[in-house]
């Protein structure tokens, strides 16, 4: 168990020595990876490990998303543990054929299947081998064990397994290849509403934006409609460039990666190697500064000027800027989630005058630190390869106005009795999660909004006399 909550363990992104973390701030890889496969049309993900890793991410992304979500399992047992799992594989394949008739059937490994040396690869060319001429569905395979990251690094691997895995380079076409990372189906929709305004064609991968937020269904659907079709991934090598958002990727797991001799940590730089397609890449855009940089890179891209729609967009957050910055200025908080997440919301927090006092993510890149040091200056004490214990210890201490991050630090707030801004992934004690917008000119307004009246309740809340005009 842990026992060290000096302080001084956190500052400047240092780790405490101690030997566990009891309540880390991340979750499995495999997970990441399955959100990642959501995102292609006619996929299921397959878990190669035990029916309960399947278990908790099924249930882990139903109580964030509220959709059925199918996730198979090789399911192991305590003889498949000893003797391999090459024959639940294949079942579980025929399985999935049979029950899902699925285009695309995404693999993923777990720490079980990858401490015991399971030849994936090997596997997967088996399978096909003993079943040619067989309709088979195209398999992909991203290797996730949770010992060696975090659900973002699991979503990045499988992304850039997909791109290998498909992406074709035939002759140059007039689209894009957009990564927007590890956002909301909200944000995904709003994205594409934005390249649809900018006359843009893209490939978007991963779009989980209907897989992962549907409508209401006549019937039950076993593979929700909605994702990137196979086909139009097979073009992403074709593509004239690539605009990828946030800036931390594989960065725990595949620094100095190389296959075929071609250095690959990310699919767009992937591309950008194999295919020469050009490589764009902006922070994720939260805050004014952040989104502006997106738009240049769309006029950039597009040859077309920022419609009024959003030239408006950005007029009315920076009017309410002005109306809100006496009520925010001055304030501390603690941003706490993915990497990218706490990167763009620092940046955000720093335009609108807030404080971020500790910065926290389960991620261990040092990319985090380097950047939150040039965005908010040196005061800002940051843990990475974070523990949400560590984070109470240091709120307890130093008493921040606000909390910015997912459900997991809840408990944090109540004892605290301050306000907690949910955002990001996971959201389980709110409905809306998968709705909840955080880039570009409007989801910023909508955080900006809910910071601000956040903070007008607490007070409120807490006057002595009572007030019900500003």
């Amino acid at each position: 168990m842990e026992t060290t909550n000096n302080k001084s363990s956190i500052l400047n992104g240092s780790k405490s020595k101690a030997a566990s973390s009891r309540n880390a701030c991340k979750v499995c890889s495999p997970l990441g990876a399955s959100v990642a496969y959501k995102g292609i049309k006619g996929c299921v993900p397959l878990i190669h490990g035990s029916q309960g890793c399947a278990t908790y991410i099924r249930r882990y992304l139903i109580s964030h998303y509220k959709e059925p979500v199918d996730i198979a399992s090789t399911n192991f047992s305590q003889e498949t543990s000893i003797f391999g799992g090459a024959k639940n594989f294949e079942a579980s394949i025929n399985n999935i054929i049979k029950q899902y008739n699925p285009e695309v059937i995404g693999i993923s490994s777990t720490c079980l299947s990858e401490t015991i040396g399971e030849d994936m690869k090997m596997m997967i060319h088996d399978y096909l081998k003993n079943h040619l001429g067989e309709s088979i569905p195209s398999l992909v395979y991203a290797s996730t064990p949770s010992y060696q990251g975090t659900h973002m690094d699991g979503f990045h691997e499988a992304v850039t397994s997909i791109v290998q895995a498909f992406a074709e380079g035939k002759n140059n076409c007039e689209h894009i290849n957009f990564f927007p990372g590890f956002v909301s189906p909200a944000d995904i929709r709003y994205l594409k509403e934005i390249l649809s305004d900018f006359f843009i064609d893209y490939i978007m991968l991963p779009d989980y934006s209907d897989t992962l937020d549907s409508g209401i269904w006549e019937e039950y659907k076993r593979i929700p409609p909605g994702g990137s079709p196979l086909n139009r991934i097979k073009l992403a090598g074709s593509a004239f460039a690539s605009i990828k958002l946030g800036n931390v990727f594989n960065s725990a797991k595949n620094i100095g990666r190389v296959k075929d001799g071609i250095s690959q940590p990310t699919a767009a730089s992937y591309l950008q190697e194999r295919f020469k397609v050009e490589l764009l890449q902006t922070t994720m855009p939260i805050g004014i500064k952040a989104t502006d940089k997106l738009f240049e890179i769309l006029e950039h891209v597009s040859l077309y000027p920022t419609s009024e729609k959003y030239i408006q967009e950005r007029e009315r957050l920076v009017d309410s800027y002005i109306d809100g910055h006496k009520y925010v200025f001055g304030k501390q908080a603690i941003v706490y989630g993915e990497e990218d997440f706490v990167i763009g919301m620092v940046s955000f927090l720093v335009e609108i005058g807030i404080k971020t006092v500790l910065a926290v993510s389960g991620g261990e890149s040092s990319k985090m630190k380097t950047i939150l040091k040039q965005i908010a200056g040196d005061d800002i004490e940051i843990m990475g390869g974070g523990d949400f214990e560590q984070m109470a210890t240091f709120a307890r201490e130093n008493k921040p106005d606000l909390l910015i991050g997912n459900s997991k630090g809840y408990y944090i707030a109540r004892e605290l009795n301050i306000p907690l801004i949910r955002a990001g992934f996971p959201i389980h004690d709110r409905i809306g999660g998968q709705r909840i917008l955080h880039l570009g000119y409007r989801g910023t307004q909508q955080l900006f909004d809910k910071i601000v009246n956040a903070l007008l309740e607490y007070k409120q809340d807490h006057s002595s006399v009572g007030y019900k005009y500003m």
